[in-house]
């Protein structure tokens, strides 16, 4: 019984390496020979360029807001500091 899942196991294992490559190479070929993908068409690719500067501008802009909110909210809590401290007297 043993002998019998031994050689069982062992005929598996070796199908399995042998077979399993000779698939994978099969699947790969059977698969290049679609068509290939489509040229993206000159005026989308200007589309493409402009949004991409677009999104950049934005970022920048965004950036400089919050930038803008960070100082803001320093000197409001900064100038919440200075309330707290007495007035210098001469």
């Amino acid at each position: 019984m043993t002998e019998d899942v031994l050689i069982v196991t062992v005929v598996f294992g070796v199908l399995g390496v042998v077979l399993f490559p000779l698939v994978r190479a099969w699947s790969r070929r059977i698969e290049g020979r679609g068509t290939p993908p489509a040229a993206i068409p000159a005026d989308v690719t200007e589309r493409l360029d402009r949004i991409e500067r677009a999104v950049e501008s934005v970022a920048v802009e965004v950036e400089r807001i919050s930038e803008g909110q960070r100082f803001v909210t320093k000197v409001l809590a900064d100038r919440g500091e200075h309330s707290r401290i007495p007035p210098v007297q001469h």
